[in-house]
């Protein structure tokens, strides 16, 4: 029956505890976008860093030209 006296006050400050942590996690933004990070892994950024043999589409005229001029921050760009 003393365990009774310690455990119950140990379980409520547990509680209180966990209901703090939750409401300063909600109020930081922590459960704000849940899908975002998930999605954002399927977009693909890289597409220069992927060698042109290993590419299943074939990069345009306008993609090789823009990783040519990329390539020489000195060069001025094609005037229109």
């Amino acid at each position: 029956m003393q365990i009774v006296m310690i455990l119950v006050p140990l379980v409520l400050i547990v509680v209180a505890l966990g209901i703090v942590l939750f409401s300063w996690a909600v109020k930081n933004g922590q459960y704000d976008d849940l899908e975002g990070p998930a999605h954002r892994i399927l977009y693909d950024d890289d597409k220069d860093m992927i060698p042109d043999e290993a590419r299943t589409d074939k990069p345009s005229a306008k993609d090789q030209q823009n990783t040519t001029d990329a390539g020489d921050p000195d060069q001025e760009p094609p005037k229109s």
